[in-house]
C-alpha cells in the first residue's frame, strides 16, 4: 500500500477529519455533505482491513495494490477540496471559479468510486455487512457522478445569482470583514498551493498515478520542496500539476490534454481560464513548451512526466496493425508487447483502447496458438481494470469467447479468463450477461479441479456473479454447493479455501434451491465444526449460515444444539464483532425456543 498514508490507522485518521469538516451554507453545501457522507461510510471498511491479515499475502500484487493508492489519494484530494468548497465565497468569485470546483467533485467523485470499484475482497476477512456498505458508497457516487455528468453553466449561473442576490441584503459590517478575511486566506492559499511542488489535488486524481510513481514523486517533492518551484507556466491551470501533454485550444490558452478533454467532455463551451466560448474543440499538441518543461526537468534532475500520446500512440497503432498480421510469429509478438504495455499504467490502457485493439484481442481469444491466446486473454484482463474498457469489452462480444477460453485453454489461460470474468462482472449490467452466457459451469469446474490460484480466481468470479440474485440458482445448478461444502473439510488440499467457500455459500444462503442444497450436502456438522474451531470472520460466517439454514425449521434447530452449537454461540455473543454478537444471538434465541 504505497503513497503518502501506508497504514490504515492513518487513513482512519483521515476520515475522521473529513467527517469533521465543518459545513457552511454555500453553493456547494449539498455537495459537501454527501461527499463527507458517503467518505464516513468507508470507516468500516478501513478498521476491517486493519483487524484482518490478507488471505494470501504472497498473491497481492502491485496492481490489487492501486485500489489503495486510489483511495488514498482520493481521500486527501477530499479533504482539500471539502476546505477550499467550504470557503467560497459566491459573491466574491466567477461562474467559472464555482464551475472549476465542481468540476473537481466530479474527479474526486470518479477516482472513489473507481478505487472501490477494485477493492480485493478475496485478499482480506470482510464482512457481508461492510461489503454491503462498500457497494451502497459505490451506487451513491455512480448516482453522483451521473448528475455531476453535465456541468452546466446554466445550474451555476441560477445558483450564483441567488446566493449573490441574497449577500446584497447583508448589510452587517462584521460579517462583510469576516468574508473579506476568508476570501483572502483563500486567495493566498490558493497562491501557495500554484507555487509549491508538492502534489496537487490532480496528481491524486490523474489516471497515471500508479503506486510506484506516486512513491517516487511524494519522495522527491517532499526532499525539494523548500529548494525549488515549478515555473507557473508549466503547470496546467485546471489541475495545477506539471504537463506531460500540453494542449492549445481555441483561446489560446494551454491546459494537459487529459483534463480539458475531460472538461469538454462534460458539456463544457467555455474556456476555464478565461470563460471566452470555445470557437471549436481542436486540441493541438503544445511542442514548444512540453521541451522547455522537459528541459527543465533534466535541468533540476526531476522525473519527467510520461512521454506525449502521440509518439505512444503510433508505437500502440503498429501494434495493433500487427495483431491482424497474417504470420504467426508476428502476431505472437505484437500481442505479447501489448501484454506488456497494458500491464505498466491505466493511460496505456486508455490508448491501447483507443487505438482499436479489443475486437482484435477478442478474435484471438479463439487462435490456435496457445501463446497468443494466453496474452490475448491476459491483455483483456488488463485492459479490463480501466472502467470504461469493460463497456468497449463487452460490446466486442468477448464473454462468449472469454467463456471457450475458461473451458478449453491452458491452465493460465483459464485463470485469467475466471479473473477477466470477475473483472466485468464489477459492472452490475454484465453479472445478467456473463450469468446467461454459461459462464458459472465452467467457473465452478476451476473452483473444483484447478490450482491454487485458479481456484481463488473462480471463487471470486463466482462470488461477484452470485451477489445478483438470478445467477444463484444458476450456481446451484453447476453443483457449486457439494464443491464449497468439501473444501469446508480438513482436507489440506482445500483448507486455504475455507474462507472463500464460507463468503460464498453465506451470500448463496439466501436463495432457497441454494439452503435445500446444503442440507442435502450434510454442510450442518462442517459449520458446527468451524463455529467450534474456526477463527474470527469464518465463525461469524458459518453462523450466518447456519441462522439462514435453521430460522423457521424446528428440527434443524435440534440438531444444531445436539452437534455442539450452543456452547461458540455464547461466545461469540460475548467476544464477536457487532455482527458476530447479532447472529449468534439471534441463533441462541430460535435454539431456546425451539427445545421448549
Amino acid at each position: 500500500m504505497a503513497g503518502v498514508i501506508n497504514s490504515p490507522a492513518s487513513l482512519l485518521k483521515l476520515i475522521a477529519e473529513i467527517a469533521e469538516t465543518p459545513l457552511n451554507a454555500g453553493v456547494f453545501k449539498k455537495d459537501c455533505t454527501d461527499l463527507t457522507r458517503r467518505v464516513s461510510l468507508l470507516s468500516h471498511l478501513v478498521e476491517e482491513i486493519r483487524e484482518s491479515t490478507p488471505i494470501d499475502s504472497a498473491a497481492s500484487s502491485s496492481s490489487e495494490n492501486d485500489w489503495w493508492s486510489d483511495l488514498v489519494v482520493a481521500l486527501q484530494a477530499a479533504k482539500r477540496l471539502l476546505s477550499s468548497a467550504t470557503r467560497f465565497q459566491a459573491r466574491d468569485s466567477s461562474d467559472g471559479a464555482a464551475k472549476r470546483i465542481s468540476f473537481q467533485f466530479q474527479c474526486i467523485t470518479w477516482k472513489l468510486e473507481k478505487a472501490l470499484s477494485n477493492v480485493p475482497y478475496d485478499l482480506y476477512d470482510i464482512s457481508d455487512e461492510v461489503r454491503e456498505q462498500v457497494e451502497l458508497a459505490r451506487t451513491q457516487l455512480r448516482r453522483a457522478m451521473q448528475r455531476y455528468g453535465s456541468l452546466n453553466s446554466k445550474k451555476f449561473s441560477s445558483a450564483l445569482s441567488e446566493l449573490m442576490e441574497r449577500d446584497v441584503k447583508i448589510k452587517a459590517e462584521e460579517e462583510k470583514v469576516e468574508s473579506v478575511s476568508e476570501t483572502l486566506h483563500f486567495a493566498e492559499e490558493k497562491k501557495q498551493l500554484r507555487k509549491s511542488p508538492s502534489i496537487s489535488l490532480a496528481f491524486y486524481l490523474s489516471k497515471d498515478a500508479d503506486s510506484e510513481r506516486l512513491d517516487k514523486m511524494v519522495t522527491k517533492n517532499t526532499d525539494e520542496s523548500s529548494k525549488l518551484t515549478v515555473p507557473v507556466d508549466f503547470l496546467c491551470p485546471v489541475s495545477l500539476e506539471l504537463m506531460k501533454d500540453p494542449v492549445i485550444v481555441s483561446t489560446g490558452q494551454t491546459y494537459e490534454r487529459a483534463y480539458i478533454q475531460r472538461w469538454i467532455d462534460c458539456g463544457n463551451l467555455t474556456c476555464p481560464k478565461t470563460q471566452q466560448k470555445l470557437q471549436n474543440f481542436t486540441l493541438t499538441p503544445n511542442y514548444v513548451l512540453r521541451s522547455l518543461i522537459s528541459r527543465w526537468c533534466t535541468e533540476h534532475n526531476i522525473e519527467q512526466p510520461a512521454n506525449g500520446r502521440c509518439g505512444d500512440m503510433s508505437v500502440i497503432r503498429a501494434l495493433v496493425r500487427s495483431l491482424s498480421n497474417r504470420s504467426i510469429d508476428e502476431r505472437r509478438t505484437a500481442v505479447s508487447e501489448i501484454r506488456s504495455m497494458s500491464k505498466r499504467s491505466t493511460d496505456n490502457r486508455i490508448l491501447i483502447a483507443e487505438a482499436g485493439a479489443i475486437p482484435v484481442l477478442v478474435k484471438l481469444l479463439t487462435a490456435e496458438d496457445v501463446a497468443t491466446q494466453e496474452n490475448a486473454i491476459t491483455s483483456l484482463l488488463n485492459l479490463s481494470i480501466y472502467d470504461n474498457n469493460k463497456e468497449l469489452i463487452m460490446f466486442a462480444g468477448a464473454v462468449t469467447s472469454i467463456v471457450q477460453v475458461l473451458r478449453a485453454g491452458t491452465m493460465e489461460a483459464r485463470e485469467n479468463a475466471a479473473a477477466t470474468l470477475f473483472s466485468l462482472s464489477l459492472a452490475d449490467e454484465n453479472k445478467i450477461i456473463i450469468g446467461g452466457s454459461g459462464a458459472i459451469p465452467a467457473l465452478v469446474d476451476l473452483l473444483e479441479n484447478g490450482t491454487p490460484r485458479g481456484k481463488k480466481d473462480a471463487a471470486t468470479a463466482l462470488f461477484n456473479l452470485c451477489i445478483y440474485q438470478g445467477n444463484k440458482g444458476r450456481a446451484v445448478r453447476a453443483g457449486i454447493v457439494p464443491a464449497l461444502v468439501k473444501m469446508l473439510s480438513d482436507s489440506s488440499s482445500h483448507r486455504m479455501m475455507v474462507d472463500e467457500a464460507l463468503t460464498i455459500l453465506s451470500v448463496l444462503a439466501s436463495n432457497l434451491d441454494a439452503k435445500s442444497a446444503m442440507v442435502k450436502a450434510n454442510t450442518l456438522p462442517a459449520l458446527i465444526g468451524i463455529l467450534q474451531t474456526g477463527q474470527g470472520r469464518n465463525r461469524e460466517n458459518a453462523a450466518a449460515i447456519l441462522l439462514s439454514l435453521c430460522k423457521r425449521d424446528n428440527e434443524r434447530l435440534v440438531l444444531i444444539g445436539r452437534l455442539g452449537a450452543v456452547v461458540p454461540l455464547m461466545e461469540l455473543s460475548k467476544n464477536g464483532t457487532e455482527r458476530g454478537k447479532r447472529k449468534a444471538v439471534s441463533l441462541l434465541e430460535l435454539l431456546r425456543k425451539a427445545c421448549q
